[in-house]
């Protein structure tokens, strides 16, 4: 993977907001923040989550195996997260104010900025989503269809856009990535009539930030920053 750094640790699931805000779980469901410091890169966060969404604002949210959904407070008192209510099994955090999930049955809702009713769904169908800082929002669907947000009814509120991925990540309108079945990984052209380009490499989950950031694991739980991009 020449386009890629492997960093210390193991994680299957992985969400850069950032180059400063960076976390994972791992198979058995506990939470490391990334320290900015390759040669120890991870701390423990306590809690047990199965997926996360960290944005560029420090804003983390997560959720674990039986479907509850947390939002991080760093507060040592609550045991650092806030229960929120509804079930999700896939979580994403573009912004305090832009924070998406997808239930075990596909079905769609959008945080509301507002705890007391937290959630509104969103009309589709998904499996697994990217929510950007820049309001920006991908999925994925079962059959491993991909859509853009659009918020415009007439259309069902997405776009379909040709390709096939299984998992999503939209770090910003213009930094959009993700991985297939097979492990391949693939980054939006910014041009939906050939909207991806595949980046050398395997992983089976993917994380991009909105200033550029990427980071991702294989299935082995291997962790890889994204290099590509740098001069040299």
């Amino acid at each position: 993977m020449a386009d890629w750094k492997q960093i210390s640790g193991a994680l299957v699931r992985i969400s850069a907001g950032s180059r400063t805000n960076v976390w994972g779980v791992n198979s058995a469901g506990n939470i490391y923040r990334y320290t900015n410091n390759d040669a120890s890169p991870w701390v423990q966060i306590p809690g047990a989550l199965t997926d996360i969404g960290a944005a560029a604002d420090g804003t983390v949210w997560g959720v674990n195996s039986a479907g509850n959904i947390y939002r991080y407070t760093g507060d040592q008192d609550t045991g650092h997260w806030k229960q929120i209510s509804g079930a999700l099994v896939r979580i994403s955090a573009g912004s305090r104010t832009n924070v998406w999930g997808v239930n075990s049955a596909g079905n769609i809702y959008r945080y509301t900025n507002n705890d007391a009713s937290p959630w509104v769904q969103i009309p589709g169908a998904l499996t697994d989503i990217g929510a950007a800082a820049d309001g920006t929002v991908w999925g994925v669907n079962s059959a491993g269809n991909i859509y853009r947000y659009t918020g415009d009814q007439d259309t069902g509120h997405w776009k379909q856009i040709g390709g096939g991925l299984k998992a999503i990540s939209a770090g910003s309108r213009t930094n959009v990535w993700g991985v297939n079945s097979g492990g391949n990984i693939y980054r939006f052209t910014n041009n939906d009539a050939s909207p991806w380009v595949q980046i050398p490499g395997g992983l089976s989950d993917i994380g991009a930030g909105v200033d550029g950031t990427v980071w991702g694991v294989n299935s082995a739980g291997n962790i890889y920053r994204y290099t590509g991009d740098l001069p040299g």
